[in-house]
Parts: C-alpha cells; sequence; structure tokens
C-alpha cells in the first residue's frame, strides 16, 4: 500500500464505488430475465454450473476496467486472462455463489479484488439481491454500505473456542473419512456458510471464524484485503498465504486463529 500514489489509492476506491450501482441496474434492467444454465464440469455425473449472467456480468466489468485502466490487468473466472503493463491486476467472480444464485437464494454477489504487484490492495463485494456492498476504504479501512450509509467494520474478538460463532461446511468438498478426523472442530461449526456472505459477516462481528475448502484465488482475493482491513487474519488451512487459494481459515483475532489451525492438522 506504502507504493501507490495517494491521488491512485484514491482513483481506484472512487471506481470501485461506483460499480454497485451500474452492476445492479445491468442483472436487474436486462439480464435477470435472460437466464440461461450451462454445466462445465468434464467429469462424469460433475456439477460445476455457470450462466449467462455470470459471463454478461463479467464482460461489461472487463470493459468497464479496460475503458478507465487499459494498462491493467484481469484475472476472471470466466475468460482468459489479460497481462498487466501498470502493477494493477484486477481479480473478478463475477457471480460467486452460483449454485446460491440459481435457486433463487439472495446470497450470490459479485466478487473484485484490485492487486498491485500481486497483493490484495482493494475489494468490492456485491450483493446486488440483498441490496447492500462491502468494499475497503482508501486507509486500511472496510465498510458496509447499504441505503447509502457507509459502517466502518470491525471483527468481534475472542480467544474461546467454546463461546466462537463458526461458520463452515465441507459438504461435497472433504470426505467424510477426513471430517472424521476433526470431530471437535465439525461440532463447534454451528454456523452454516453462504461463500462470500460469511466471510463479510466476520468482518461484522457476526462470526469469529469461517472455514472453507478448495476456493479459487477469485474466490479468497477480494477476502484477503477487506477482513485484514477489519482486524481479522485469514491463510490456508497449514497457516500459509491464502492468496495461493485452496482450503481458507478466516477468524477473528490471532490466538483463535491458531487454535483453529492446531485442530485442522488432521485434515490440513
Amino acid at each position: 500500500m506504502n507504493l501507490i500514489k495517494k491521488k491512485d489509492k484514491f482513483t481506484y476506491y472512487k471506481f470501485l464505488n461506483s460499480l454497485p450501482k451500474k452492476i445492479n441496474k445491468l442483472y436487474f434492467g436486462k439480464l435477470k430475465r435472460k437466464f440461461k444454465l450451462v454445466n462445465k464440469s468434464k467429469k462424469k455425473n460433475g456439477f460445476d454450473p455457470v450462466t449467462n449472467i455470470d459471463r454478461a456480468i463479467e464482460l461489461f466489468l472487463r470493459k468497464e476496467i479496460g475503458r478507465k485502466f487499459p494498462k491493467d490487468g484481469i484475472v476472471g473466472e470466466e475468460f482468459k486472462m489479460k497481462k498487466s503493463k501498470s502493477g494493477f491486476s484486477w481479480i473478478i467472480d463475477p457471480i460467486d455463489g452460483t449454485r446460491s444464485f440459481i435457486i433463487g437464494s439472495p446470497t450470490w454477489s459479485n466478487l473484485i479484488s484490485v492487486n498491485f504487484k500481486n497483493n490484495p490492495t482493494f475489494a468490492l463485494v456485491n450483493f446486488p439481491a440483498m441490496k447492500k456492498y462491502y468494499i475497503t476504504g482508501i486507509n486500511n479501512t472496510s465498510y458496509l454500505v447499504e441505503n447509502n450509509k457507509f459502517k466502518k467494520l470491525k471483527v468481534m474478538k475472542t480467544k474461546s473456542l467454546n463461546n466462537s460463532k463458526i461458520a463452515g461446511d465441507f459438504f461435497g468438498w472433504l470426505s467424510i473419512n477426513r471430517q472424521s478426523k476433526i470431530p471437535k472442530l465439525t461440532k463447534l461449526m454451528r454456523y452454516p456458510c453462504s461463500d462470500a456472505l460469511s466471510y463479510c459477516q466476520l468482518c461484522e462481528g457476526k462470526l469469529n471464524a469461517v472455514l472453507q475448502c478448495s476456493n479459487k484465488i477469485w474466490d479468497i482475493h477480494p477476502m484477503i484485503s477487506l477482513i485484514k482491513n477489519a482486524g481479522g487474519y485469514i491463510s490456508t488451512w497449514k497457516g500459509k498465504d491464502p492468496r495461493v487459494g485452496g482450503d481458507i481459515i478466516a477468524s477473528s483475532s490471532r490466538m483463535l486463529h491458531k487454535k483453529i489451525l492446531n485442530m485442522l492438522k488432521p485434515v490440513a
């Protein structure tokens, strides 16, 4: 962050803050009535859904970013990577929670991370159906924006495992055999995981920890700066850099993070 000019910080923040309104207008105005589903899984009996709306939103974002920041790189879930010539790159998941989106659940979101020299620096997590979004500020802060009101985010600190509100969902990702190796932790996971929304709830102080499996970089890069700016911690299950994706843990305190990492060792 220290290497980024103040003027650039404001420019990127201002642009990010303008996107929710544009995305929502595109979705509710043109795309919502044109829903089509494709299973892009190459595995037998596999299910990896993508919709025409995923692709339309990513194309829209690529066009908007290219017009404003033509030298910036873009890495998106649905289309080819564009290399950066500026040091800045955009990591995009046009619809995070596609399965929730398909069945009409409002918890799906648009995820965007602005990276400077591969470091997640700014983030936007937009929930069109819930009429709110989460965004990082220019001074290492994170905010919830709802009804045009900005609320600064701060995690709820706790050191106690038993009193922690832990969200997670291993179904379909972690085998029953592997889950059986961490029985104490699975019993503590009393709250459902709703993709990006759960990480945002951690930032709001509603949850103390979130555990997920098999994240792609576009799933997790936007969460990194949002969580850290709110005072939280995030890593892989092995305690490594979360930028690589994979199995991820985010928590509200260093002590809690260490305790859960220790419990995850049999399956990390």
